[in-house]
């Protein structure tokens, strides 16, 4: 049951806020190299400012907008718009041909925080979806996949517990310790693109081919035809190419993504990769066949972390925990028999005013998950879990010291991370 004095959930209104704070690991692996020939020059009067300065802690988590306008609720308009029998929750209009580019880590803030740099972007911004929760690349990758909350196909986590057996599984890299984990068991609900192509529909995911056949693109991308294309000039083309065989098409870039978690968003590195983006963005739409329309979002957005939290010089935030989980801005913790409670008190108290640390229960009886979490994917979820807010991170510097060396984060429950843009462009 959720604690009495925690507010109602709603949309940037709800639940649970005790102090508290998780840690992250890095977002879905990058693309290669985009062609230099696609990127303009970087806005010359862009500041080199890392991001933005917060005006203050959140009082409650922003819960995602499940059923209204999340990116759970993109998939199916898209398919309705295409004609297929599904709800258009966000009253897309229909089209003959669909394509959506996907790029990983541009939230909406930071995107109207450098219209200079994407112009062609800034023109053509319909609204804001939100993520889910955690704000994370797997997790949005099978929202945006099964059509579903992540209390529904159970991807809650970069890492999780595999329940009942002690051992922690990264579904972004798809290793564990023992036994290998079946991509259709652990995700095992239907997705759009199985969906579409019952229905008649070839879908195509167009992306850098060391994607293809890992466990993750298994899991969620079940039922697309596989086009391995690397720069961003190739995979302008091969959307280019694909349009012409099929109505719904897929492309994913992954370098804005990366050059955050490195140097940071709003970083030089940051700014040339969002103007190769924004190019990718007009060339695709200038390359759309009569009646077709291009969409563009993102899976999460972004923080600079300047508040770094370290479990592993923290023997108080280790005692009765078994195993740390999740990433830096949205920690599973998972705890010994009957230390639950005691791992609460004292997360709670040393991460007051810089994290929300909730229960299991709390955090899937406010919603965030969405309106309910499966029972059998109820042990993936931390019996703690640790949420930062501001630009606190919970990083964990000897089991990981790559993700603990990085400048951006994201997973946390802000509209900094939620809100991502969903842009339109017809022919």
């Amino acid at each position: 049951m959720i604690d009495p004095q925690l507010p109602a959930a709603s949309r940037g209104t709800s639940a649970a806020a005790s102090g508290g704070a998780p840690s992250e690991a890095p977002a879905a692996a990058a693309a290669p190299a985009a062609s230099p020939s696609l990127a303009p020059p970087a806005d010359p009067e862009a500041p080199e400012v890392l991001g933005t300065v917060a005006e203050g802690p959140p009082a409650v988590p922003y819960v995602p907008a499940y059923g209204t306008a999340s990116l759970a609720d993109l998939p199916g308009s898209m398919l309705a718009s295409l004609g297929l029998s599904t709800d258009n929750t966000l009253a897309l209009e229909p089209a003959a041909r669909v394509c959506l580019f996907l790029v990983d880590g541009l939230g909406a803030e930071m995107l109207a925080a450098h219209p200079g740099t994407a112009p062609f972007l800034s023109a053509h911004l319909r609204g804001t979806l939100t993520a889910g929760f955690p704000s994370s690349t797997p997790t949005s990758l099978a929202t945006l996949g099964t059509g579903a909350p992540p209390g529904e196909h159970g991807m809650v986590g970069i890492q999780m517990a595999v329940p009942g057996e002690g051992r922690l599984f990264n579904c972004l890299r798809w290793t564990a310790p023992g036994l290998p984990v079946d991509p259709d068991v652990w995700q095992p609900a239907e997705t759009v693109y199985q969906r579409m192509a019952a229905a008649g529909v070839d879908p195509v995911y167009v992306a850098p081919a060391s994607f293809d056949g890992t466990g993750l693109t298994r899991a969620v991308y079940r039922g697309m035809r596989y086009w391995a294309a690397e720069t961003a000039g190739e995979r302008v083309e091969a959307v280019r190419h694909a349009l012409r065989e099929t109505s719904y098409v897929t492309v994913y870039y992954g370098d804005v993504d990366r050059a955050g978690h490195v140097g940071g968003w709003g970083s030089g590195a940051w700014l040339e990769q969002l103007a190769v983006v924004d190019r990718m963005a007009e060339r695709i739409a200038e390359s759309l066949p009569p009646g077709a329309v291009l969409y563009v979002t993102a899976d999460h957005g972004m923080i600079n972390a300047t508040d770094k939290v370290d479990v592993d010089h923290r023997p108080d935030l280790r005692e009765g925990v078994l195993m740390l989980g999740g990433e830096a801005r949205a920690r599973h913790v998972y705890t010994r028999p009957g230390a639950a409670e005691g791992v609460l008190e004292t997360w709670r108290e040393a991460l007051h005013g810089r994290a929300w640390v909730v229960t299991r229960e709390e955090a899937a009886d406010t919603g965030w998950f969405g309106r309910r979490v499966r029972r059998e994917w109820l042990g993936r979820i931390g019996d703690v879990l640790a949420v930062p807010y501001g630009e606190c991170v919970i990083v964990a510097s000897a089991a990981e010291p790559v993700e603990s060396s990085l400048t951006g984060y994201h997973g946390s429950l802000t509209p900094a991370e939620q809100n991502v843009p969903l842009l339109e462009i017809r022919r």
